[in-house]
């Protein structure tokens, strides 16, 4: 069976690493993006079955990259789980009005996002 393959988009490089290598160990190719560019970029050459989306990118900000995907016919039945400092209820209300699946706050607990990714992808 073909690995779920994961877009994982976010500015920290340290916390892609960490993130990168907790999803390959459960079972996950995972792709990886920096800015919102290269995450519509990927998004579209990839076609990943999840992306985990950071909101503060460079050059676009997060809720742009998923409601232009989720505008799209071709992308919008992949599920978006914003990952984001942000906690304001406002923050989350705005994620899932531009179509986000759901929202993880950081710090978050690893478990939780695997559990999240298991629920979309199986």
């Amino acid at each position: 069976m073909a690995k779920k393959k994961i877009l994982l988009v976010d500015d920290e490089v340290e916390l892609v690493e960490l993130v990168k290598i907790r999803l390959e160990a459960n079972g996950y190719e995972v792709i990886t993006a920096f800015d919102g560019n290269q995450a519509l970029d990927k998004a579209k050459k990839e076609m990943p079955d999840l992306i985990i989306l950071d909101l503060m990118l460079p050059k676009i900000d997060g809720y742009k990259v998923c409601r232009m995907l989720k505008f799209d016919e071709k992308y919008k039945h992949i599920p978006i789980i914003m990952f984001t400092a942000r906690a304001l209820e406002a923050d989350q209300k705005i994620g899932l009005e531009v179509g986000a699946n759901d929202y993880i706050i950081k710090p978050f607990e690893p478990e939780i996002l695997l559990s999240k990714i298991k629920n979309f992808l199986h």
